[in-house]
C-alpha cells in the first residue's frame, strides 16, 4: 500500500498524524509524497473554524472524481470526523474511512475490513500508546494530555475530542527519552489547557504533578529546549511562571490566549476570567520572566460585540505589548452554544476590526523584534529557507529567522545568530562561531550565472 496523508490544523493535529503515519509503516505501507503517487489517502481535519472546513469539503470533491479513474481509498479523521458535518460530509464524497480522534488506533482495523469503516469513539489505550520519535528531526511534539473540561461558548473542541484526559508522567517521559534519543532537540508538550494538567474532571489525579512540576521534571531529562501551547488562563498559575525562571531548558515564550479584552464578551464566551484577572498573570509572568516573549489568540466579531467592546481589546493589547497574535474573525461553528444563541456580526463589521488590529499587531511585534538586533540569539535552524543560499529557523523566543549559508552550518542545528535586521515578522543574522565572530559565508550565485555554470550551458 501507497499511503499519502494531508494535515489541516493545529499542533495536535500535526502529532496525530506522525502517530498514524507509524501506524501505518508498522503495517507495511510506504508514504509517497503526493495523491497521484497513492492508493490510500487520509485527510486529517480541523473543525474549530470554517476555513478548513471549506479547504476540506474542495479536497474530498476532488478525491472523489479521483476513485471514479482509478482504485483509491480515501479517509477523514481528526476534528472534523467527529461531527455530524462531517460525516454528512463523508456521505456525500464517498470516503471509505472515518476516524474521529479518540479511534486513531483503529487505522489498521480500517484497512484490513476492505470496505467502509467508522471509528468515533474514544478509546482509552490511545493515551497510553507511545508513537516511535521522527527521524532526523531537532523538534518534535509530545503530547501530554487530551479533550478539554472546559466549554467556551464558541468552541466544538470538547465535542470533537472529548472530556479532558492526562497521560501517564512516566509514558510522557518514556516518550521524551525515545525523542532524545532519535536527537530531537526541542520539544513542544501538547495540549488542549496544559495548565490543567492532572486535573481531570475537576480532581487531582494520585500521582500526577501538576503542569508546573512536569515542567521541572521534563526540564531534567537533558532536553535543550522546552515549548508548550495551549495555555488558558482559568488554569494559570503563578509556579508556571516560576518553573519556567526556575528550568533553563524551557523557553522564555508564553502563549497565553486572551480572546477579548471585554469582560462582557469574555462571560458570553464563558472564559471563565476577567480582563483583570488575565492582566495579573500577565504580571505574574513578567515578574518571574523580565525578557518573556508573550503571545496570543484574538477572536474579532464575537456575537454582540460593540466598538467599545473592541476598544477595550485594543487597549490590552497595548497593555500587554504582546510579541505576536493568532487573529481570527469569528466563524460561527455548528454545534457550539454561540451558533445556537447567538446572532453572528455582518462580515463586513468584522473584516474591519479585524483589519484595525492587524495594524496594531504590526506595531507592537515591529516594535518588538527591533529590540532583538544587535543581539545574539539561539536560533534552532530547520533546513533551507524559501530563498536559496538562505537557512530558516526559529529563536528561543519562537522569533522566525533567516541566516546565509555559511562555511561550518551548512544545514539543520542549534547555532548562535547575530541579528543585524528585522520586520514585524521576521528576524535576519549572521551565523556566529565559537569565537562569537561571523562565520564566512557561502557565497551565493545570481540567477544569471547560475545558469552560465551549469552544466548544460557548458556543453
Amino acid at each position: 500500500m501507497k499511503a499519502h496523508m494531508i494535515t489541516y490544523g493545529c499542533q495536535m493535529n500535526e502529532y496525530d498524524t506522525h502517530l498514524v503515519q507509524s501506524q501505518l509503516v508498522s503495517f507495511g505501507a510506504d508514504l509517497v509524497e503526493s495523491i497521484d503517487e497513492a492508493d490510500f489517502v487520509l485527510v486529517n481535519t480541523c473543525a474549530v473554524r470554517g476555513k478548513p472546513v471549506d479547504k476540506v469539503r474542495s479536497l474530498l470533491g476532488q478525491l472523489r472524481k479521483t476513485k471514479a479513474q482509478r482504485p483509491l481509498v480515501v479517509g477523514m479523521m481528526g476534528c472534523l470526523a467527529q461531527l455530524e458535518e462531517g460525516q454528512q460530509m463523508a456521505r456525500k464524497f464517498e470516503v471509505d474511512v472515518l476516524l474521529g480522534p479518540g479511534s486513531l488506533l483503529d487505522i489498521g482495523a480500517a484497512l484490513e475490513s476492505n470496505g467502509r469503516f467508522w471509528g468515533l469513539q474514544f478509546k482509552d489505550e490511545l493515551h497510553e500508546h507511545i508513537p516511535p520519535p521522527p527521524t532526523g528531526r531537532l523538534q518534535a511534539h509530545l503530547t501530554i494530555m487530551r479533550g478539554c473540561d472546559h466549554h467556551c461558548t464558541y468552541c466544538i473542541v470538547p465535542t470533537t475530542r472529548g472530556p479532558q484526559v492526562s497521560r501517564s508522567p512516566d509514558d510522557i517521559l518514556r516518550e521524551l527519552d525515545l525523542q532524545l534519543a532519535a536527537g530531537v532537540q526541542e520539544v513542544t508538550l501538547l495540549g488542549q489547557n496544559v495548565n490543567a494538567y492532572g486535573v481531570d474532571g475537576g480532581a487531582r489525579l494520585a500521582g500526577y504533578p501538576s503542569f508546573a512540576d512536569l515542567l521541572r521534571l521534563v526540564g531534567r531529562s537533558g532536553v535543550k529546549r522546552i515549548k508548550f501551547t495551549t495555555s488558558h488562563p482559568m488554569n494559570f498559575t503563578e509556579d508556571v511562571a516560576a518553573a519556567m525562571a526556575e528550568t533553563p531548558a524551557v523557553c522564555d515564550f508564553v502563549h497565553l490566549p486572551v480572546q477579548s479584552g471585554s469582560n462582557r464578551v469574555l462571560r458570553r464566551m464563558a472564559r471563565e476570567y476577567t480582563r483583570e484577572k488575565y492582566l495579573g498573570h500577565i504580571a505574574d509572568i513578567k515578574k518571574h520572566l523580565p525578557d518573556v516573549v508573550l503571545a496570543t489568540d484574538i477572536i474579532v466579531g464575537f456575537p454582540g460585540e460593540t466598538e467599545e467592546d473592541f476598544q477595550e481589546t485594543l487597549s490590552l493589547y497595548d497593555e500587554v505589548g504582546y510579541d505576536s497574535a493568532y487573529m481570527f474573525i469569528y466563524s460561527p461553528r455548528p454545534g457550539t452554544p454561540s451558533y445556537k444563541h447567538f446572532a453572528d456580526l455582518p462580515r463586513e463589521l468584522k473584516t474591519e476590526r479585524l483589519q484595525r488590529l492587524i495594524v496594531k499587531q504590526k506595531e507592537w511585534s515591529k516594535l518588538r523584534n527591533a529590540t532583538k538586533v544587535g543581539t545574539v540569539q539561539e536560533v534552532l535552524l530547520r533546513g533551507d529557507a524559501h530563498s536559496e543560499g538562505f537557512l530558516e529557523g526559529h529563536t528561543r523566543g519562537n522569533h522566525p529567522t533567516v541566516v546565509p549559508k555559511a562555511f561550518g552550518a551548512e544545514g539543520a542545528g542549534v547555532y548562535p545568530v547575530l541579528i543585524d535586521h528585522s520586520t514585524p515578522h521576521m528576524l535576519y543574522g549572521r551565523l556566529l562561531g565559537a569565537d562569537g565572530q561571523p562565520l564566512p559565508e557561502i557565497p551565493r550565485l545570481e540567477p544569471q550565472a547560475a545558469a552560465l555554470s551549469s552544466p548544460l550551458q557548458m556543453a
